[in-house]
């Protein structure tokens, strides 16, 4: 069957290189596009080639922007003093949309030399005393977070993480142990 269809089957495969998309999702997404909705996939195509030439990393915070630095470097409504750091510039989407932070951010995905002295930077050029981490809970991002405090325990920093624990509505016998000893651990007075 793939005889004759090589191009069908090249964009399949384009479309189950990605996360989340498995065989059967591509195969749909490929046979909606070229047999249903060619203008779809047109404007796909161009939306991703749009994208890749003019998305970047912001040179300040490693989020992602069109510009050298991205819109929330630059807004001076910002509290700058205040930092969140997230492993992924995806997470900030997830964080502005509750509207729940007013600081700035710092995407570090990595713990190397030339990331250790980006922040480094970052902390001294915005006069940085709070960093909060909204990193995924997990033992190895707990030595992160230890990782990265005290390789700044020369600043005047109060380190914080995101609570963790039990989501809202979610029932007991759903949640992970990890997360419901968090949950137990972090208890709040009523």
């Amino acid at each position: 069957m793939k005889k004759g269809l090589e191009k069908f089957y090249d964009l399949v495969e384009a479309f189950e290189s990605l996360p989340t998309i498995g065989k059967k999702s591509a195969l749909r997404l490929a046979y909606h596009i070229v047999m249903n909705d060619n203008y779809t996939g047109i404007k796909i195509a161009h939306s991703i080639e749009n994208a890749l030439k003019n998305i970047k990393r912001c040179v300040k915070c490693g989020s992602m922007s069109e510009h050298e630095i991205c819109e929330i470097c630059l807004d001076d409504r910002r509290v700058r003093n205040k930092a969140c750091l997230v492993q992924s510039a995806k997470d900030i989407f997830l964080i502005e949309e509750s509207k729940q932070f007013d600081g700035l951010y710092f995407v570090i995905e990595e713990l190397d030399i030339e990331s250790m002295e980006r922040l480094s930077s970052f902390i001294e050029e915005n006069s940085i005393n709070e960093i909060i981490f909204a990193i995924t809970p997990s033992l190895s991002n707990d030595a992160f977070m230890l990782f990265i405090e005290d390789k700044l325990k020369n600043f005047k920093i109060s380190f914080s993480k995101i609570a963790q624990g039990v989501p809202t509505g979610v029932s007991l016998e759903n949640v992970d142990m990890l997360s419901l000893a968090k949950a137990i651990q972090s208890k709040v007075d009523i």
